[in-house]
């Protein structure tokens, strides 16, 4: 059944897919590293997604994430911090900073039923990732991945979604209930901790400050900026930006069993003077995919096989008072 549909169109001077039913619209970029630009509310007219006042692009593959534009949602892949394999088959390999596939040019078309499928191979490693975006039934915006191995070893990955929200001070972070402590990937200034510090979530007690709760938005003058995982592997794959001043909800969905892990990328000035926060449902842990091989805490698609996951976005209103 169709429950939206695709235009080839241009934004910006760049080619472009726009996707849109009746509850969402978005707009993808395949030159660059089929990114989405824009995803607006088409009931409220709000646009979730962040931008900077860079110009949209990047400074080509194995730059810098920090170097591109800043905006809006990108696909990381296969892993976030750049580092070099230590394990055999792969070791000595080098891989970039926020992975390969944010910088490098995506082959994206129309199939049947109205899906996107969108596809992109590794340089450093032997692997084709491919994404199909639908909509369903429900009126969300489905994500349909699949890794696929073109080796005979096995390749590790860490894939994180890599969507920046927009957000206002108030604004909550939800997630499952049973969730209760995360580690520190990142703090500027070392707020939350060194790398690896362990705090209870959603309220902290910070070394020789007072509490602060993880679960609120600031202000884009707190001038802060962190990222940290939640402790263990997920129990239910669901994560939630809410507005209390609107009512309006954005949620990701996706399975726990392939993707394990959550992080959250909250920057509040502190980064760049960027205000934005991510969402990151995570198939490894800490952005470190060699860190994470050795320890057992990421992705692995066998020889000559393939990895497939699926995220779905959601959109809620009229949530004030609940």
């Amino acid at each position: 059944m169709n429950h939206g549909r695709w235009e080839k169109t241009t934004f910006e001077g760049y080619s472009a897919w726009k996707g849109f039913n009746v509850n969402l619209e978005l707009m993808l970029l395949p030159s660059l590293g089929s990114k989405i630009v824009s995803l607006k509310d088409r009931v409220t007219g709000r646009e979730w997604l962040s931008r900077t006042a860079m110009p949209l692009g990047h400074r080509g593959y194995g730059s810098s994430f920090a170097e591109g534009d800043g905006s809006g949602w990108d696909e990381m892949f296969p892993t976030i911090d750049a580092c070099e394999l230590q394990e055999s088959p792969w070791r000595g390999t080098k891989l970039p900073d926020h992975g390969e596939v944010w910088s490098l040019p995506w082959r994206c078309e129309p199939i049947q039923d109205n899906r996107l499928h969108c596809a992109v191979d590794g340089l450093q490693l032997p692997y084709r990732l491919e994404k199909t975006y639908s909509f369903t039934d429900k009126g969300r915006l489905r994500i349909d991945y699949r890794a696929a191995n073109v080796s005979s070893d096995p390749i590790p990955f860490l894939w994180a979604a890599h969507p920046l929200f927009q957000v206002n001070a108030g604004m909550m972070i939800e997630v499952p209930d049973e969730l209760n402590r995360v580690i520190v990937s990142y703090s500027h200034k070392n707020r939350l901790g060194a790398r690896g510090s362990r705090l209870s979530w959603p309220r902290a007690s910070l070394p020789g400050q007072t509490e602060v709760f993880l679960n609120d938005v600031e202000a884009a003058c707190a001038q802060t900026a962190e990222k940290f995982y939640f402790d263990g592997m997920l129990p239910e794959g669901r994560v939630s930006l809410y507005d209390p001043a609107s009512g309006e909800k954005l949620t990701l969905l996706f399975p726990q069993e392939k993707i394990p892990y959550l992080a959250i990328w909250a920057n509040y000035g502190g980064y760049s003077n960027q205000y934005h926060v991510a969402l990151e449902p995570a198939t490894g842990f800490l952005d470190n995919v060699a860190t994470a091989w050795r320890q057992g805490k990421t992705a692995i698609i066998a020889g000559f096989g393939q990895y497939e996951w699926s995220l779905e976005l959601d959109l809620e209103h009229n949530k004030r008072g609940e």
